[in-house]
Order: C-alpha cells, then structure tokens, then sequence
C-alpha cells in the first residue's frame, strides 16, 4: 500500500468531494420542498432540529475520532503499524464504550422532545421517533468512524465519500418510499435515517477491511498510555466542539424555543443554503486535511505553510463566487426554489451567508491544530465565544425587537471576530511565519464575495429573474466570466499549479 501523497488521488478525492457536495446539493434543494408540501413547514422544522442534536451527543465520540485521525494517520504514514494498532483498538474499545454510555442518555432526549421543544400538535409521539432514529443513526455512524478513519489516514477520501453518498442516498429513498406507500410522517423520517446509518456503516467496514488490512481488532492491543494520549487531545477538542456547536447548532434551538415551531421552520428553510455553502467549503477542504498531516508526518513544514496559505486564498476566492450568488438574488432564489411565499425571508438569507465568505476560507487552518496537536487554546476561546453568541443571540433576539434576526446577527458578529482575527494569528504561531501570512490571503475572497453579490442584487432588480431556467443561465454567466477573470488576474503560478493538480492529469494541462 502507498502510503504517499500520489496525484493520481488527489483528483480522486476532489471528484469525489464534488460528487458527494453535487447529491447533498440536490436532495437539500428538493426535500426541503418536498417536505413542506407533505408535512407542512412547522413539522419540517422539527427535522433539522433533530439533525442539530447529533452534535451534543456525538461529542465525546466526535472529538475522540478527531483525535485518532491525527495519531493514526501519523503512525500509518510512518508505516509503524505495531503502534497503529494500539492506536485502532484504543479509540475502538473507548469509543465502543462510550457509545454504549450514550444509548440510555439518546432515548431520554427523545422520549422528552416534545416537552423540551415546540413541536406542532398530534406530532408528538413521530418527533418521539424521529429524534430516536436521528440519533440512533447517529451513534451507529459514529462507531463506524472507528474504521473511516483508517480511510481518512491512506488519503482514500473517495471511498469515505462513497460511504457517505450512500448513507443520504438510502435515507431518501427510504423516505421518499415510505410517504408514497404509508404517507408522511416524522417517524418514518426517523426510521430512514436508521436505515441509511446502518446500510452506510456496513459498507465503511467492508472497505476499510480491503484497504487497510494492518489493523485488526485485538483487545490485547487495548494501550491505557494510548487512551491518555488520545483523551488529552480529545479532550480540548471536545471543549472546541462545544463552542463551535454554540455557534453552528444553536441557531435553530434557540428560535424554537422562543418563537415557536412554526418559526423555526421558517428560520430552517434559510438556513438549509448555510448547509450548502458549508457542503461546498468541507468538499474542497477536506481534500487538504489528510495532506496537511502527511506533510507534518513528513516534515516538510515549508511545503506545508506554502500550501495553506494558498488553499486559504483559494478557498476565499472559491467560496466567494456562490456566496455572492446566493446574496445577491436570495429573492428569486426562494421564489423559484420553495415559492414566493418565502421570499420575505431573503434579508435572513443574506444575513446567514454573507459573513461566511470570511468564515469559510479560514477552514484549511483547522487542520494544521490537528496536525500540531495545539488544540487547547482554540478550543477554550471557542468554548467562551461560543457561549457569547448564545448569550448575545438571546439578548438581540428577545430586547432588540430583531426577532430570529437578532440570532443570526449574533452568529455572523461573534464567528467572524474569532475568525478574522485569532484563527488565522494562532496557526502564524504554531508555524511561526508572519502574523500577516493568512489575512492578506483572506482579502482578496471578502472583496470579489462583496463585488458578486451587488452585481447579482443589480441584475435582479433591473431584470427579474423569475425562473429556474433564468438562474441557472445567469449564475452559469457569473461563473465562466469570474472564473476566467480569477484564473488570470487574481492567482499567481504557484496557485494555479495547486489548483490544476487536483484536476484528473488531461484537464489539468488543457486548464494550464
């Protein structure tokens, strides 16, 4: 087995991120009105709501794998597989264990929801059996991360891909079965879930069997001196996870429970293009994480810095273009997608994504904590301005008059002052480069972002764009004439060699 970085993967493992981000793409934008036309836009909201929790009672599972992602792809790369193998048995038999803790704690949550939140009436006892087959899923999903991970570890990005693609594909399909055969119901939503985790679980199994048969499960290999490694970094990861669940999860709990369910289905329908944008953002990232720590594994930090720095400019430069988008004609993006019934939620919209063009091209610097094993500090400022965004998205909401406004306000002004400031200063620490090295890569993503999405606005007032016909032509103009422009004016040689070697060999030279 090659261990190395070979770039006949690389482009493995974009095509596969791109494919996984094209089939989240087009079941988020089809179930969401699918949803609300069957169970109505309350009900709906109850869904991403359930989905939310999977990030409370995943934490210690979540957080450990993180941590085992570090050290496993550290020692495989190494091709120290004795110590691999007490790596896999340690997180195996901890995470089994764990797990098992979880179960009592996940039926408790479920068979409380519908006194805990706002769920629409006579839909109790199906948000009963939803959040148990969500979370249920969840914790099965979870378990199976014990074996991804070696698939993480090999660079084999598309095969995790694949596993994931066939975990949604079988929820919706289940669903969309289910309503046909037995009609719409939040319990049958639940059951899918379960389904989809366990067919997908499976799967990770099998071909983590075939790509990695090093590891093998052995009790023997269970290492206490492992499990102290693993659970010093996971546990200011989990800390970390905490906070940035505080930013990304709360949003929808908080509107819930003080405006109602109702509301928060409406907040969600705004929300589901967060979901996207960040979809597109982990497909490119994530294909760098695994690199980052082979880099590190390596040694070969100066390689290292030069290609973070550049994937933070790409990613700003990339994510700038559907951000802008998105802004820009929010209104007849709702009109065309769910009706023009919601089109008064388009300041929301706008609202919820326009920071993201800062948010999301800081993703690259994630890795290099992970890799560095320098995850306390960022995990206790998450942790504490996590906690400030719930406080100020309480307070904004309740005594500003803003409504759900004041939670999406208080979301985009903490997340952006941790990320436009200490994010990109603290991995200049770790590496010890130029406090300037990251932001100066940011700004150029923040400004073409800005310049998109008053252009799109434009148009759309001087030319309603009324059908979906009309976006895809306008949005494809958009895109060729800006990705043109990018690729002469706004990247140097070492970007656009970066860029063209994620791209199959025969595209990557017709590109150059």
């Amino acid at each position: 087995m090659n261990s190395g970085i070979s770039k006949e993967q690389l482009p493995r493992n974009l095509a596969a991120n791109i494919a996984y981000f094209l089939v989240n793409l087009i079941i988020g934008l089809l179930l969401v009105p699918y949803f609300i036309s069957t169970l109505g836009v309350a009900a709906y909201g109850i869904i991403p709501l359930a989905t939310s929790l999977n990030g409370y009672v995943g934490l210690l599972t979540q957080s450990l794998n993180t941590a085992v992602s570090r050290y496993l792809t550290v020692d495989l790369q190494r091709e120290d597989y004795t110590i691999a193998n007490k790596t896999f048995n340690t997180a195996f038999f901890g995470i089994s264990g764990i797990i098992l803790l979880m179960v009592p704690v996940v039926v408790l949550i479920s068979f409380y929801a519908p006194v805990i939140f706002n769920v629409p009436a006579g839909q109790e006892t199906g948000a009963i059996y939803l959040f148990l087959g969500v979370t249920i899923a969840f914790l099965i999903r979870s378990w199976s991360g014990n074996f991804t991970v070696s698939l993480f570890a090999y660079n084999r990005l598309d095969l995790l891909n694949l596993v994931n693609i066939v975990n949604v594909t079988v929820q919706v399909l289940l669903i969309v079965t289910f309503f046909s055969v037995i009609g719409p119901s939040l319990a049958l939503v639940g059951l899918a879930f379960l389904l989809g985790g366990v067919t997908a679980s499976i799967l990770a199994i099998l071909l983590s069997r075939r790509i990695n048969p090093h590891l093998t499960i052995n009790i023997h290999d269970f290492d206490r001196s492992r499990l102290w490694d693993l659970t010093g970094m996971g546990w200011w990861v989990i800390v970390n996870q905490v906070g940035a669940i505080l930013f990304l999860n709360i949003d929808l709990i908080v509107v819930n429970l003080i405006f109602g369910a109702t509301t928060g289905g409406e907040y969600a329908i705004a929300l589901q293009w967060v979901v996207l944008l960040r979809a597109i953002a982990g497909t490119l990232s994530g294909v760098l994480t695994p690199i980052v720590l082979t880099f590190y594994a390596k040694d070969q930090t100066e390689t290292l810095i030069r290609v973070s720095r550049s994937a933070v400019k790409l990613m700003g430069l990339s994510m700038a273009l559907p951000i802008g988008l998105v802004c820009g004609f929010a209104p007849a993006l709702l009109t065309v997608w769910v009706g023009s019934e919601f089109s008064f939620l388009a300041l929301l919209m706008v609202v919820l994504t326009g920071h993201l063009a800062i948010n999301l091209a800081v993703l690259p610097l994630f890795s290099i904590n992970v890799a560095y094993n320098r995850v306390k500090i960022p995990g206790i400022l998450t942790f504490l301005m996590g906690l400030g965004n719930l406080a100020l998205a309480i307070i904004l909401s309740l005594y500003t008059g803003l409504g759900y406004y004041g939670v999406a306000v208080a979301g985009a002004i903490v997340l952006t002052l941790k990320n436009a400031f200490f994010t990109p200063w603290y991995a200049t620490r770790i590496l010890g480069v130029s406090t300037h090295t990251y932001t100066r890569a940011m700004f150029p993503g923040v400004i073409a972002m800005i310049i998109i999405a008053g252009c799109a606005a434009a148009i759309s007032m001087l030319f309603p764009v009324a059908s979906l016909l009309s976006l895809i032509l306008v949005g494809g103009t958009f895109a060729i004439f800006y990705l043109v422009g990018i690729w002469r004016l706004g990247l140097d040689g070492f970007e656009r060699n970066l860029f063209s070697s994620y791209l199959p060999i025969g595209k990557g030279r017709f590109v150059k």
